[in-house]
């Protein structure tokens, strides 16, 4: 059953967390940990059991647990609410006051509309992975010499983004960071790929109609 806890909503049958029905997008141990933590609330687990529940056939160091931790705290804003709370000595357990998510009909939010902003151009984004680069068959089609023809992705998922390189020969920025692996970006966050500079964007609806065009020639 999902629940709620401030401006938040957790469903672990259909793995979403939101906060004011907009999707928050958790890498998938964290998502595990948070579980954890909030169905056993308020119980404070160990480190060694948390290590059993997310890794129970190999070994990682603390390290690991602690950036799950880090993690969950970015992504919550955890700042001075201790929704994570660290019991020194002990290990973890979540401290925010847990009430069941509506059970009646509500009304359902407009959908989200992803879109890349190009040079004065709006290109749709659709569920899934929509490649950029030189190739033909690029969702962002760039015919620019410094992109390489499968440069990189954008993967849409329930409401959430992330940008992934393709091992291209120049790169892949999100707001001006070489990436190294799947990074999730943000409405307005941008895209660097070769010389070129993308925005992408999402709000619900979307921006006005526009037909899917190509980006620089």
């Amino acid at each position: 059953m999902p629940v709620r806890f401030g401006d938040y909503e957790f469903d672990s049958a259909r793995r979403r967390l939101t906060r004011q029905d907009t999707s928050l997008h958790l890498t998938p141990l964290a998502f595990d940990l948070l579980e954890v933590l909030i169905t056993g609330t308020p119980r404070v687990f160990t480190k060694e059991e948390l290590h059993k529940r997310l890794w129970p056939d190999s070994f990682v160091s603390d390290a690991s647990l602690t950036s799950l931790i880090k993690e969950l705290r970015r992504v919550l804003d955890d700042g001075d609410r201790g929704l994570i709370r660290t019991v020194h000595g002990v290990g973890y357990a979540f401290g925010g006051a847990i009430a069941a998510a509506p059970s009646g009909p509500i009304s359902a939010p407009a959908a989200l509309i992803h879109w890349i902003e190009f040079n004065d151009r709006r290109l749709r984004l659709h569920p899934g992975e929509n490649l950029i680069g030189r190739a033909p068959d690029a969702e962002i089609w760039l015919d620019v010499t410094s992109i390489s023809r499968r440069h990189a992705t954008i993967v849409i998922t329930d409401g959430t983004a992330e940008l992934h390189d393709l091992g291209s020969k120049n790169g892949t920025r999100a707001n001006d960071r070489l990436i190294t692996g799947p990074t999730a970006i943000d409405d307005g966050d941008r895209i660097g790929v070769g010389n070129l500079t993308l925005t992408y964007r999402r709000a619900p609806g979307g921006p006005p109609t526009e037909s899917q065009a190509s980006g620089a020639r």
